[in-house]
């Protein structure tokens, strides 16, 4: 996987160093993590790394195109991901912050068209649907409460 890594590395025209191969590593194995979760793992992997370093890294590989952060709004800090130039989409739980991909509606970017264009020439669409995830909705409903509307009898 290192060589992989290297390899997407030189073609976004980056030199290849053990804090970028790290990081890169560490966000394919967590993908959504925050960047201080991020930057945590890459000390563990490499001792003495700066947290001001790994951001730097992680802007740098945001702007190669590399990876993709994901803003989910003021509670919770940005995410990011292996750019997989799929142009899916994510689903955040506004309770608990868990992140999950949603594939794009039509298979091919962008998946949305707007009502208006004004003249751009228009390549993605990112789309964060906000809501409480099943684990979320469940913990909070009382005991011996009975379903919600539409939900089907067990």
């Amino acid at each position: 996987m290192t060589t992989d890594l290297a390899d997407d590395l030189r073609s976004a025209g980056l030199r290849v160093t053990a804090p970028r191969l790290a990081t890169l590593a560490v966000v394919a194995e967590r993908q959504h993590a925050e960047a201080d979760e991020i930057a945590a793992a890459v000390r563990e992997r490499l001792g003495t790394v700066s947290r001001q370093a790994v951001y730097d890294v992680l802007h740098a590989l945001t702007d190669a195109g590399l990876l993709r952060r994901v803003a989910t709004g003021a509670r919770h800090a940005a995410r990011y991901e292996i750019h997989r130039h799929d142009n899916h989409h994510h689903m955040v739980c506004r309770v608990c912050g868990r992140l999950e991909d949603v594939p794009c509606t039509t298979g091919e970017a962008p998946c949305l068209t707007p009502s208006d264009d004004l003249g751009f020439d228009i390549e993605v669409a990112e789309v964060l649907f906000r809501g409480v995830c099943s684990a979320c909705r469940t913990a909070s409903e009382p005991v011996g409460a009975p379903p919600p509307v539409g939900a089907e009898a067990s």
